[in-house]
C-alpha cells in the first residue's frame, strides 16, 4: 500500500506539474488554442488568485494532517512557480494605462482609434458618443451594435461638431450580436463596406475602405467566443483576422474574444524592420501588433466589468501594420456601471517614420 501511495503521489505532482506549465506558457506546447487551456490563459490574473488560495489551502492542510506534508509542500511549490512566471508574463506585458501621452494631445496625422461592445442596447447610444467625443475618437468600433444605435450616436456626435459616417454589417437582426458598427470621421474621407470580404462565421466583421483610396483600410472586428459548440469557429474566426491583418496600412479594432496569448503562431514580423516591432512580436497576429501591449496595458482586463481590469481577460484590442507606432493606450475603466459587460479601449496611432 505504502508503494502504491508513493505512486500515485509522484503521478499527482507530475501530472500537476505538466498541467501547471500548460497553463502557464501553453504557446511551449502549441495550447494556446485548445480547450480549457485557452480559457485558463484567458484569466491569468484570476488563474495567479486561485493558484494563491490553493496555496494557503495547501498550507493549512499540511499544518493539521502530517503524512501530508511531503506532499503539499510539492504541489504548494509548484503553484508558487507558476504564480511566479504568469506574474511575469502579466509585469512584461504592462498592468498600467499604458503610455502616458494624453490621449486628447496628438500630433498631426495621428488617429484615436476607440473599441467597445456594447452589449446591444445594455448601452446607450449617449454613452457611447459621450466616450468618443471625451478621447475625440477618429474611429469607433462597436460590436453588437445595430445600425439605428449607431447613427443614433453619430447624430449626437455631429451635434457636438464631430460628424461621422455610420457604416454596419448584420447577419441578421434577431441578436444584436449579429451586427457590429463602425464610426469613421468625415474627416477622413469618404469610407465605405466591402461586402466582398470574407468575414467572421458567426459574428460580422465589417472591412472598410477608402473611397478615394487615400488612408488605411479599418476592420472592425468580432470574432466569435470559445464557447462549447464553436471552438472550431473561434479558431477559424481568428486564422481568419490574421489573413485580414496582412498587408499594407492596416488598423483593426474591436472584440477579439482572444488574448494576445490566442494570437500566438498567427503572427508574423519578419517583414518588420523595426526594433520596437520585434520586440512585441508575440503580440502580433497576421502582420499587426496589438497596441495594448506595445504601450505597456498589454495585460488589463477589458472583460468582464464585474473584476478589476487586472483579474479580467484582454480580449479587446486595436492593431496596426507597422506604418503605425502607438502613442497611447487606454482601458477605459470608470463606465463600468453604463450596462456593457465589457471596458472600451482607446489607442492614439500615428504614422511610423520611415
Amino acid at each position: 500500500m505504502a508503494m502504491i501511495r508513493r505512486l500515485f503521489a509522484a503521478l499527482l505532482i507530475v501530472g500537476s506539474a505538466a498541467l501547471l506549465l500548460a497553463a502557464a506558457w501553453p504557446q511551449l506546447f502549441g495550447l494556446q488554442r485548445t480547450t480549457g487551456i485557452a480559457h485558463v490563459v484567458s484569466l491569468r490574473g484570476a488563474a495567479i488568485a486561485v493558484a494563491l488560495a490553493l496555496i494557503v489551502a495547501l498550507l493549512v492542510l499540511a499544518l493539521l494532517w502530517r503524512r501530508f506534508r511531503p506532499m503539499g509542500a510539492s504541489l504548494a511549490v509548484l503553484l508558487v512557480a507558476f504564480v511566479l512566471v504568469s506574474g511575469l508574463v502579466l509585469a512584461s506585458r504592462g498592468v498600467g494605462p499604458g503610455d502616458s501621452i494624453a490621449l486628447t494631445e496628438r500630433s498631426e496625422g495621428a488617429l484615436t482609434v476607440l473599441a467597445w461592445n456594447t452589449l446591444g442596447p445594455a448601452t446607450e447610444p449617449a454613452d457611447v458618443a459621450d466616450v468618443a467625443l471625451d478621447v475625440a475618437a477618429d474611429v469607433v468600433v462597436l460590436p453588437e451594435t445595430r445600425q439605428e444605435d449607431a447613427i443614433d450616436a453619430a447624430v449626437l456626435m455631429r451635434e457636438a461638431g464631430h460628424p461621422m459616417w455610420v457604416l454596419t454589417s448584420s447577419y441578421d437582426l434577431v441578436s444584436p450580436a449579429r451586427s457590429t458598427s463602425m464610426l469613421v470621421s468625415v474627416d477622413l474621407g469618404e469610407y465605405r463596406f466591402d461586402a466582398d470580404e470574407r468575414t467572421t462565421s458567426v459574428l460580422p466583421t465589417l472591412v472598410a475602405t477608402p473611397v478615394d483610396g487615400e488612408g488605411p483600410t479599418l476592420i472592425a472586428v468580432h470574432a466569435v467566443a470559445p464557447v462549447t459548440g464553436q471552438m472550431e469557429n473561434w479558431r477559424s474566426d481568428l486564422e481568419l483576422l490574421a489573413e485580414l491583418c496582412s498587408g499594407d496600412d492596416i488598423i483593426m479594432a474591436g472584440d477579439f474574444n482572444a488574448t494576445i496569448d490566442h494570437f500566438s503562431g498567427l503572427g508574423s514580423w519578419e517583414s518588420t524592420s523595426r526594433e520596437e516591432d520585434r520586440l512585441t512580436s508575440t503580440a502580433r497576429l497576421g502582420e499587426c501588433t496589438d497596441a495594448a501591449a506595445a504601450a505597456g496595458a498589454g495585460a488589463v482586463g477589458t472583460w468582464p466589468t464585474l473584476v478589476p481590469g487586472i483579474l479580467g481577460a484582454p480580449i479587446d484590442h486595436v492593431l496596426a501594420t507597422d506604418e503605425w507606432r502607438v502613442d497611447g493606450v487606454r482601458v477605459i475603466g470608470d463606465r463600468d456601471d453604463v450596462g456593457s459587460d465589457h471596458r472600451p479601449i482607446v489607442a492614439v496611432l500615428e504614422r511610423a517614420l520611415g
